[in-house]
């Protein structure tokens, strides 16, 4: 059995790809850590969970005999900033990184290298995995600050 464990190795981020959604106040973060692992959140303004929670009111005053409500349900990684600026979402990495919380926050879009390393069975290949291997060689631009 190899020594290796998650505590003693050290994720280093690489590159960090952004992809602004159409209404600018959110964006897709791809992060390409040094070993080759790739993770992925959202982040995402104020502005973004009030238009969330809009979106809500219309659709729940449109259903008969319901009550109309302002919430949002957030099923992917979400970290809200103040503004979507490269700067301040490599600072934020950076710092949920030294956290030690980077990886509770991002969801793995490749194969985890080291639960290999650590089991007798591989892991099961990841579709995502070519995928996001895709749009980070073909789809993703920079933001500019």
């Amino acid at each position: 059995m190899s020594d290796l464990s998650s505590s003693n190795i050290m994720i280093v981020p690489e590159e960090i790809f952004c992809e602004m959604h159409e209404e600018g106040d959110a964006c897709d973060v791809i992060v390409q850590m040094e070993d080759g692992a790739v993770y992925t959140a959202l982040f995402a303004t104020l502005t973004y969970i009030h238009r969330q929670l809009a979106l809500t009111w219309l659709v729940t005053e449109s259903i008969p005999e319901t009550p109309p409500v302002r919430y949002a349900v957030l099923d992917t990684p979400h970290i809200i900033v103040e503004r979507l600026q490269l700067e301040i979402i490599e600072d934020t990495i950076d710092n949920l990184v030294a956290q030690d919380v980077f990886e509770s926050l991002f969801t793995r879009v490749t194969e985890d290298q080291r639960a290999d390393a650590l089991a007798a069975e591989k892991v099961s290949h990841l579709a995502t995995q070519e995928i996001a291997q895709a749009v980070i060689e073909e789809v993703l631009v920079l933001i500019d600050d």
